[in-house]
């Protein structure tokens, strides 16, 4: 049969089925029997048809008509399990020489860091500082000789080493992406550390007892640093052997494979945090047996899911471990924005979207916003110049307070904070513009009348989100988190809808409804994506005593560009932290303009998606194009 026969046999009972879908009811018995029916024809097409449209279609009617036989019951959870279940060990094994590899130097550098110190006794001295040692010998004076372990309170230390965890563990991995040097630094500092601090306490008469306080949690920290060389080794080797892709693409694709074996760990590192704080913590109330069991059942959990379940995993499924990866796709200008996308779709896009678009956007700020900008921190820095004298615990914080009048104790300050809202606006519609003239060229006519058109919308229908950012105390900011999905699709509604204003209005409310947890999920995932790639440069951890004078115990490259904007301020004014500091804001300023539009890119692509759901314009349109298009006419959906 031909297609376009086949199409004209079976176009009524498909109209049906969008009649039910629209619906999300109907009779029980119809339904079972359309199920059947549309599952009868999804076979013929997959066998008679399998490179055209109409089988790509029939298959999303089939899911269709599943979700309402089935209540459309969610399987988010059983995606999560599938991912820690069979992904990841597919990924780890696939990596299994990297990992290896990784191991084997650290193994090598631990050894050469235990003999220098048997040669050398003052060796770790050198690498552990002359403070740390001393302390440690008075430790061992005293009989308690990791008294460092409780020198603290339990919860601050689980916070504070968990983030250190986390932190070493991503440098370990991301600096692999310097062709594998920096995956190697961090491999030999940690290697080096490690021999020559246990064949310290060894030289002392105390290796038993570090042994079994050190090894609670250094199971799982130190494998977490060895497993990360490994992601990191498996980075930098897509820039060494991109093979048959390009080097692009091969770093894509290894990046890819990285993050998804630095995903793994998550879960490694906050049990070491927890074991360090609260076990090792109080390790002299615990008997011997219970330390060799945690150490033992630590290590054994490691072997099982790095070694040996990778390997089950791997035999029952080969065809992913030798599965061809797909190079990323090249983008072209527009993007179909009339289609369902996965998570990991909408993720992608997202950054294809911002690499394209991202010189249309930054031009617009820099004509409508960025005057405005410097024009309030300007006046903000003169108003409390004496704010600006002096370094802050979490500097970032205080700097952003400063510039944005979050303390509102003048009207300045509010003022201030009137104009910012204006400018979060002007950068929304600069996105969303994007998105209605997907064409890279900006026509400046064309933007000047769409920005007044939706000004005033964007900002009142972000009103809420402006209160929660500005007004709610810092401490909670946590419970925002949750009520910021509720009014996230607002804007994005008014300005991408095609229906009536009142219609628009309502759908940003139902939309953001319905999209609550992938609405979550999104800001969450991208929050970490990139507070994880900013803060070797500049971010949360810049964390400062008060002291002009002393290194921040987490520093960055911002750390180290502010102390030289310091140092050579230092010989022209007596007040030269202000020039540092001012170097700070100008770097935390760039960093909001190049992030925040991920975010709003992320609000267009979860709209589209909930709208497609809604409308199903996508294959209505596609369903129009059936049996005119030409055989040798093919496009990316007949291959999804």
């Amino acid at each position: 049969m031909k297609e376009t026969s086949f199409i004209e046999q079976n176009k009524e009972k498909w109209k049906r089925f969008q009649e039910l879908a629209a619906n999300k009811q109907g009779d029980p018995e119809e339904i079972a029997d359309l199920y059947s029916d549309i599952t009868d024809d999804l076979s013929y097409a997959q066998t008679f048809y399998n490179r055209r449209t109409v089988r790509v279609y029939l298959n999303q009617i089939a899911q269709g008509i599943h979700n309402l036989v089935h209540k459309e019951r969610s399987e988010s959870l059983g995606k999560f399990f599938t991912v820690w279940k069979t992904s990841l060990p597919i990924e780890i094994y696939r990596s299994r020489k990297h990992l290896l590899f990784a191991l084997c130097l650290f193994l090598f550098w631990a050894i050469l860091g235990a003999v220098t110190t048997d040669f050398n006794p003052d060796f770790p001295r050198a690498v552990m500082g002359d403070g740390y040692v001393d302390m440690t010998l008075k430790n061992i004076a005293n009989g308690d000789p990791l008294a460092v372990y409780h020198s603290d309170s339990q919860v601050k230390m689980f916070f504070d080493i968990t983030i250190n965890n986390i932190r070493v563990a991503f440098l370990t991995f991301i600096l692999g992406v310097f062709f594998t040097i920096g995956t190697h630094i961090f491999i030999f500092q940690n290697g080096v550390m490690l021999g020559a601090f246990q064949y310290f306490f060894h030289l002392k008469g105390v290796l038993i007892t570090s042994f079994l306080g050190i090894w609670i949690h250094g199971a799982f920290e130190i494998s977490a640093i060895v497993i990360a060389g490994g992601a990191g080794i498996t980075l930098g080797n897509g820039w060494l052997f991109p093979g048959s892709y390009t080097r692009l693409q091969s770093l894509q694709l290894s990046a890819k494979r990285g993050l998804k074996i630095m995903m793994s760990l998550v879960p490694f590192l906050i049990a070491a945090g927890f074991l360090e704080s609260f076990v090792t913590h109080n390790y002299l109330l615990l008997p011997e047996w219970s330390k060799w069991t945690l150490i033992m059942l630590s290590f054994g959990l490691i072997v099982f899911y790095y070694i040996i379940y990778p390997v089950i995993v791997a035999r029952k499924h080969p065809e992913l471990v030798y599965e061809q990866n797909v190079p990323p796709q090249e983008y072209q200008e527009r993007f179909n924005l009339h289609k369902l996308r996965s998570f990991g779709q909408m993720f992608a896009d997202t950054f294809a979207f911002y690499r394209i678009h991202i010189g249309k956007i930054i031009k617009i700020n820099l004509l409508l916003t960025l005057p405005l900008i410097l024009v309030m921190v300007v006046l903000q820095d003169s108003a409390r110049y004496e704010d600006i004298t002096h370094q802050y615990w979490y500097d970032w914080s205080a700097q952003f307070e400063i510039m944005m009048g979050f303390g509102m104790g003048s009207l300045q300050d509010v003022l201030v904070m009137l104009g910012w809202t204006y400018v979060f606006a002007v950068l929304m519609i600069s996105v969303f513009y994007g998105f209605k003239h997907q064409e890279k060229k900006l026509n400046w006519g064309t933007f000047f009348r769409f920005c007044f058109k939706h000004l005033f919308g964007v900002w009142l229908c972000n009103f809420m989100l402006y209160v929660m950012l500005f007004l709610v105390p810092w401490y909670w900011l946590f419970i925002c988190v949750f009520l910021i999905p509720l009014f996230w699709l607002n804007s994005v509604g008014l300005v991408l809808g095609n229906e009536s204003l009142g219609q628009r209005i309502r759908n940003g409310f139902s939309y953001s409804a319905r999209a609550y947890g992938n609405t979550l999920l999104s800001i969450s995932v991208l929050s970490l994506i990139l507070f994880l790639f900013a803060q070797p440069i500049a971010l949360v951890f810049s964390i400062h005593d008060g002291n002009l004078f002393q290194e921040p115990p987490m520093p960055d490259l911002l750390d180290l560009l502010a102390d030289f904007v310091k140092n050579i301020s230092r010989n022209f004014t007596e007040d030269f932290m202000v020039p540092a500091m001012i170097t700070r804001q100008v770097v935390y300023l760039i960093f909001m303009f190049l992030m925040l539009p991920f975010f709003a890119i992320m609000m267009g692509f979860i709209y589209y998606d909930i709208h497609e759901k809604s409308s199903a314009q996508g294959l209505k349109t596609e369903f129009e194009s059936f049996g005119k298009r030409k055989r040798n006419q093919e496009t990316n959906i007949d291959f999804d």
